[in-house]
């Protein structure tokens, strides 16, 4: 146990660092720079870790594609394609019980299959939907825990680019990846429509006055051509995009270029294009993607040190005290991640964690079929959905801070806290499904 000592405290001092609120990639970087200083690792050491930030986040091309895709979303967003779709929408639906749902849930997951970014789907359908929802007698429980699960898809339905990453760490062709992430992301969408008509009807039986029923805004008469150009964008963009990287016939690199150019023709043909929201967009999305790769430094770095000073042989050891079977083993790294989602983002727990978790994945028997590549997809699909809870859980679920950030007062903490917990639990009866039925994957 005495020599286990460097890296509890490496994780001690980890948690530390990011509880204070001081910047995640900074805490990473620091805490890999004192301990390789503490450690007795050799100068040759350095020179290796050097080597495997290059190799994992300067010289993969696949990261090429992160911008692409944020950019897509945020001149989605930007240029008002995103809204005008949710207009469109809005009007084509309202005569179905439950339109307001049933529009959030759609165009959520239009915005997840041509973007793949959450942050941008969360705040949108915020500021659209929720004053909405509200309006028409939608409890703030209910209408912000669907607009949170609803912006939410993004981070696992392709082309996301926590798969993109998650796809370089488990050394799978990207387009596997997605193609197996398709299956968990439309039984989430079904379970979420369910959920969202029975809560539609429920609400209105419970109510003492009718629901208000609400005209969709803008035009209540449109053309059959110009509804159909504003659902162009994404009707377009998800099979050229996401069927170009499915079936092989491009690279994710090449399939977000194409993606952004589209967007940006799209935009012209609308005569939404506009020169400052481009701009914005193409700065916000040159921000993020800074952001993303410093955090895939840093954690290359803390990663390997962490392995280099026995990090690997702790979680080894904790993980043989409490179940010695593959199954269990398996079942323990599914509820540690699910736990540090309660505290981290999912891009520290991939790239922290990643590393250390695929051998130890890669020697399991589980008897269930998979082995080689097929087993790595279905544990990386397993640990994305996993992932898609942290956006959800309290305190620090991302999604909930976009939605209180957008909202301001008008719809308070708790409500939010609560309407997500029917969301998480469906996350999790996915992840059941999809890790006692593998099979499903390839269907």
């Amino acid at each position: 146990m005495v020599e286990l000592w460097m890296p509890l405290a490496m994780v001690a001092l980890l948690f530390t660092g990011i509880l204070s609120g001081y910047p995640v990639a900074l805490v990473l970087g620091g805490v890999s720079m004192l301990f390789l200083l503490l450690s007795d690792l050799p100068m040759a050491f350095t020179s290796m870790m050097l080597t495997r930030v290059y190799a994992n986040a300067l010289g993969n091309w696949l990261y090429v594609a992160i911008p692409m895709f944020i950019l897509m979303g945020l001149l989605m967003e930007r240029t008002g394609l995103a809204r005008e779709a949710f207009r469109i929408s809005e009007r084509l639906l309202h005569r179905l019980p439950g339109h307001l749902s049933l529009t959030v849930l759609f165009v959520g997951g239009l915005l997840a299959a041509t973007t793949g970014v959450v942050g941008a789907s969360v705040v949108l359908l915020s500021v659209l939907a929720l004053p909405r929802m509200l309006e028409s007698g939608y409890s703030a429980r209910a209408a912000s825990g669907l607009v949170s699960a609803s912006g939410t898809l993004a981070i696992l339905m392709p082309p996301s680019v926590m798969l993109i990453i998650l796809s370089s760490l488990v050394a799978v062709p990207v387009g596997h990846l997605f193609r197996a992430a398709l299956v968990p992301s439309a039984l989430l969408i079904l379970l979420y429509t369910l959920y969202a008509l029975v809560t539609a009807w429920w609400e209105a039986r419970q109510s003492d006055a009718p629901r208000p029923v609400l005209e969709p805004q803008g035009e209540k008469v449109a053309s059959l051509w110009r509804d159909g150009l504003a659902l162009a964008p994404f009707l377009v963009l998800i099979p050229m995009v996401l069927g170009a990287i499915v079936t092989g016939v491009a690279t994710p690199t090449e399939a977000s270029g194409i993606g952004v150019l589209a967007v940006l023709l799209f935009a012209c043909l609308t005569g939404k294009a506009n020169l400052s929201a481009v701009l914005m967009g193409a700065r916000e999305a040159a921000v993020a993607t800074a952001t993303i790769m410093l955090l895939v430094i840093a954690a290359t770095c803390f990663s390997l040190i962490f392995k280099g000073v026995g990090g690997d042989r702790l979680i080894l050891s904790t993980l043989g005290l409490l179940g010695t079977g593959d199954w269990s083993m398996i079942l323990l790294i599914l509820f540690l991640v699910f736990l540090l989602g309660f505290f981290l983002d999912w891009l520290e727990i991939s790239l922290i964690l990643m590393p250390i978790f695929v051998p130890i994945i890669g020697q399991l028997d589980l008897g269930n079929g998979l082995s080689g590549g097929a087993l790595m997809v279905w544990f990386a699909v397993l640990f994305a959905i996993n992932l898609q809870t942290s956006f959800l859980t309290p305190p620090f679920g991302v999604s909930l801070f976009y939605l209180k950030s957008a909202m301001g007062d008008r719809v308070a903490t708790v409500d939010i806290y609560r309407g997500v917990i029917p969301f998480i639990a469906m996350q999790l009866l996915v992840l059941l499904i999809i890790l006692l039925f593998p099979a499903v994957l390839l269907l």
